[in-house]
């Protein structure tokens, strides 16, 4: 019996040390943080704190609750380094309110001037002036819309306690999950409950009830929503003993009473739509937590987050600019700045932002369907409405979700407004779609707590519906309505179709006599049978309905994608960065039949990858696997179909992006092998983009190769290329010219080349500023490389000292068949060098050297250099391409020279060009006098008046757009 007692014991005491350490007294469902016992060490502190040293159980509650306090969800992480709270952390607007004046929102988002009521902080709140009877604590009820920061706010409370920094007149701080406490079951004594969370606070005297010493505790009850409250006497009774058992409700109860403990004083916090389950006469005082009202705000909060990276001085630059912008456009009074009149708009903001622009090839694959699915985690993670009581209990576990109800109401909505490209509702649409038809009391209920609490976090009052009104209905001045963040009205839209809500009619009425089936008697199925005998039986099985709606899914993404109207907008990710940052400059007038909702069927895509469903599971929300298989089954025929057309570079960008977000590595090597050419001309590439890129062709076997990758024009810079030099390893064509590639960047272009694994056979390299030295480094590959045949250096800077380093190492490449040196100030005797190094070569058959400064002896002395010898040397012919002439003869490649001339001249130097094409023309005349014979001279005459338009077109500067 000793034995057992011993065993029993030690047993006890292990499960009291795994409570200690394991449960959890925050919930994750919004921005603040589980407040697990961390063994984490951080500068400065000890790096044990979960085993402190005995001492005072006061200063053990303080540096444990630092460190559970301290901890952030893991969507945190992905801004880049380690986050403080007090870092991170900026006050929202907090007023006092009148009992009075307490419900609804009494601040506008749109508000640009400060409040008729002063700003007030918590610590004013615990006043003891404010007390209204002698020996009794304060009751504060702090309260707002979902959103607004009060679980962020309560979290900075409880660490500057710790700090020692406010509310210093309480000694003791004891925070209560409501959520913790509503999941309790069993009675316990107000000690023993917080003995249970806090062991080192058993039999502490402050809890004890004796005497006054209790007005130096402070209790603190988040989330008081999440709790059944009852104030009447018959179902909650009265207890003025601490160490009396009772439900949590009860307890929490009696110390708003002020029957238990009346000298402590309580905070709560909770929604809008709770506010009346306390009586008004347990209230001292009301607080509404409104937000982030004015700009400035806004900008202190951005800049917390953007600023904090690793230390890079680039990398801040770019986000001090960033910060710029956003406030530019918040100070516009844009829609953006009404969302982010909620701190969790600018979190998301901010989370978007650092998605896009500081992409780290490092850092865990993120994407922009996780980040809003982590977005609404954090706000609605465990959030009901209402407990699971009543008759029909499939009906209520169906609505027992908070984030289930928006997608069917709200979700809906913005289904059928990017079904008709609308991005604005009247306030009789909204009263339709999110009113609907209700029949019980219980979903009234449902539906006005969702009123209270949600609908003003994803919609908000448009600023200027006249611009989203189609032309001829601008006259009508009824306030309409748009979401918070147009994206949002995409990620909603998609979760609505993925989870199989807009079902049709007959898959509605496949459910009902299923479910009819499956509850009715011996003799409703005998009926269902001989009606069954007449009606195919395919009707009333439901699974092959379903497939047939995911199939529908699957060909509605791939249509979306792939809409002609669509093609000439930007991509994306481009459309995403322009929301939150603004078009700076002139802005055509859009209106909603035009308005693209591209993200649309990217949202869809993203939403089937494992970790998002795993995150919807959390919300309420779930996605079969055996639906992500068909939807996935049907997607692959119809994109690898489309793709096998030509796309324009805006939808071909938005296809990569759709398979990045998918993440499923099978279904994009199938939708590549489709693909022999990748073209992004004109695509501002970013760090995300080119990441993307080389994510998506990584999803490819060794053996598959393109064709051809366009990057032209697309703003590369040598970052760019570290992160996209594994996709070019597939190439077989690499087109880079019009970008920043400087000689750094030839240093990793040297290491592609002698890359055994490269198959690049045209370089094209033009229009970057490589200079000498970058030749020179790009050079040293030459020697081992066995593929590259083309190479163009067309405008880079090379100069005499250039191409006669050039000169020097052709022969060691004996695979290269067409050199590109135009437009490099190449005088004379280095255009000759090159020359005679080109004719001895085995294979180069082509040298381009127009616009370089050559004499027209010169020019004369490479075209007789070009033509072989009548004996000895190789007796190859090399063409040159140097003039539109061939001394008193029109050159035969006259045409790609001004071809090129023409495609290029916009953003070449215009006086250069100017005088280049004057030279043409100066030789076109003299050898046009010099024939005899009229077809020639008439030939003169044709190509000469094409230099001339070309010189006129320059000089008005209306050169039409290259062709490619």
């Amino acid at each position: 019996v000793v034995f057992c007692r011993r065993q029993l014991s030690q047993l006890l005491a292990v499960w009291r040390l795994k409570s200690r350490v394991e449960v959890s007294l925050w919930p994750a469902a919004t921005h603040h943080c589980r407040t697990l016992c961390s063994t984490t060490t951080q500068p400065g502190k000890d790096p044990h704190p979960c085993f402190c040293t005995p001492g005072d159980p006061i200063e053990v509650h303080r540096r444990k609750l630092f460190l559970w306090f301290s901890h952030l969800p893991q969507e945190e992480k992905q801004f880049g380094g380690y986050f403080s709270p007090e870092t991170m952390h900026v006050d929202p607007l907090i007023l006092e309110r009148k009992t009075e004046d307490r419900a609804g929102l009494h601040c506008s988002p749109l508000q640009t001037q400060g409040p008729s009521t002063p700003s007030i902080t918590v610590e004013q709140l615990f006043d003891p002036a404010a007390s209204c009877c002698e020996g009794r604590g304060l009751n504060v009820l702090l309260y707002g819309a979902v959103g607004t920061g009060k679980s962020t706010m309560v979290r900075k409370l409880v660490l500057d306690w710790c700090r020692g920094t406010t509310l210093t007149q309480f000694k003791l701080l004891v925070p209560f999950s409501c959520e913790d406490l509503g999941q309790l079951a069993k009675a316990s004594s107000l000690r023993d409950l917080v003995s249970r969370k806090y062991l080192h606070l058993r039999k502490h005297p402050l809890l004890s009830g004796e005497g006054e010493q209790a007005k130096d505790v402070l209790f603190l009850f988040n989330g008081m929503e999440k709790m059944k409250l009852d104030f009447r006497i018959g179902a909650s009774e009265l207890c003025s003993d601490p160490n009396e058992p009772l439900p949590p409700g009860v307890l929490v109860v009696n110390l708003l009473r002020k029957y238990l403990l009346p000298e402590a004083s309580v905070v709560v916090t909770t929604r809008l739509s709770a506010l009346d389950r306390i009586p008004q006469k347990y209230v001292s005082r009301y607080a509404q937590i409104c937000g982030f009202n004015d700009p400035d705000r806004q900008r202190a909060y951005f800049t917390s987050r953007l600023l904090q990276q690793t230390g890079e001085t680039a990398r801040n630059h770019e986000a001090q600019a960033l910060i710029e912008l956003l406030y530019l456009n918040l100070q516009r009074e844009s829609q953006l700045g009404a969302a982010c009149f909620l701190p969790s708009y600018c979190w998301l903001t901010c989370a978007t932002l650092h998605f896009l622009h500081f992409t780290d090839t490092q850092a865990p694959i993120r994407t922009l369907t996780g980040i809003y699915t982590s977005f609404l985690r954090l706000n609605f993670g465990g959030e009901v409405l209402g407990s699971k009581t009543g008759t029909n209990v499939q009906l209520q576990e169906n609505h027992s979700s908070l984030m289930l109800f928006v997608v069917r109401t709200l979700g809906k909505l913005a289904f059928d407004c990017v079904t008709y490209k609308r991005t604005s509702f009247s306030e009789k649409e909204l009263e339709q779609w999110i009113g609907g038809e209700t029949k019980t009391d219980e979903e009234l209920r449902q539906l006005t707590m969702f009123r209270t609490d949600v609908l003003d976090f994803f919609l908000a009052p448009c600023l200027d519906s006249r611009k989203h009104l189609p032309k001829g209905d601008g006259e009508n001045d009824e306030q309409r309505y748009v979401f918070a963040v147009p994206a949002m009205q995409e990620y909603l839209a998609a979760l609505y179709v993925v989870l199989g809500e807009n079902k049709s009619a007959l898959e509605k009425l496949t459910r009902q006599v299923s479910v009819a089936i499956g509850q009715a008697s011996e003799e409703v199925s005998a009926v269902v049978n001989i009606f069954s005998k007449f009606i195919p039986l395919r009707i009333f099985l439901y699974n092959k309905i379903s497939g047939y709606n995911k199939g529908s899914i699957a060909r509605t993404m791939a249509s979306e994608m792939f809409r002609t109207e669509d093609s000439q907008n930007e991509d994306v990710l481009d459309q995403v960065e322009q929301s939150l940052l603004g078009v700076h400059g002139p802005q055509l007038q859009q209106y909603s039949e035009g308005q693209p909702f591209e993200l649309y069927p990217i949202f869809m895509g993203g939403l089937l990858h494992y970790e998002n469903r795993v995150l919807l599971q959390q919300l309420g929300c779930s996605i079969q696997s055996t639906t992500v298989v068909q939807i996935t089954r049907v997607l692959r025929k119809y994109l690898v179909r489309e793709m096998s057309k030509p796309q324009p570079p805006e939808e071909l960008m938005d296809l990569l992006v759709l398979l990045y977000e998918f993440q499923n590595p099978r279904l994009t090597a199938e939708v590549l092998a489709s693909i022999r050419t990748i073209r992004l001309t004109n695509i501002r590439m970013t760090s995300l983009k080119c990441f993307i890129l080389s994510s998506v062709l990584s999803c490819t076997p060794a053996s598959y190769h393109l064709d051809q990758m366009d990057l032209s024009s697309c703003l590369l810079t040598h970052d760019h290329l570290q992160t996209l030099r594994p996709a070019f390893r597939h190439v077989t064509d690499l087109n880079l010219q019009f970008n920043s590639l400087g000689p750094e960047s030839c240093i990793l272009l040297r290491d592609l080349l002698l890359d055994p694994k490269t198959s690049i056979r045209f370089l094209q390299l033009c229009d970057n500023p490589l200079l000498e030295s970058g030749a020179r480094t790009l050079l040293e590959a030459l020697p081992e490389n066995q593929s590259l045949t083309h190479l163009s250096l067309m405008h880079t800077g090379l100069g005499d000292a250039g191409a006669l380093e050039l000169a020097d190492r052709l022969q060691k490449h004996a695979g290269l068949q067409e050199l590109n040196v135009a437009y490099n100030n190449i005088g004379d005797n280095a255009a000759l060098a090159l020359v005679d190094a080109c004719r001895e070569h085995p294979s180069i058959h082509t040298l381009h050297l127009y616009l370089n400064p050559l004499s027209n002896v010169g020019k004369q002395s490479l075209y007789v250099r070009g033509v072989p010898e009548s004996q000895g040397g190789s007796g190859r012919r090399v063409r040159v391409l140097a003039s539109v002439t061939e001394g008193s003869d029109l050159s035969e490649d006259w045409h790609p020279i001004l071809s090129v001339i023409r495609e290029n001249a916009s953003s070449w130097d215009r006086e250069r060009v100017e005088q280049q094409l004057k030279v043409f023309l100066r030789d076109l005349e003299w050898g046009r006098q010099q024939q005899q014979s009229l077809w020639k001279r008439l030939h003169f005459r044709r190509v000469e008046k094409g230099v001339r338009q070309t010189l006129r077109m320059l000089e008005k500067d209306k050169l039409p757009p290259a062709r490619k």
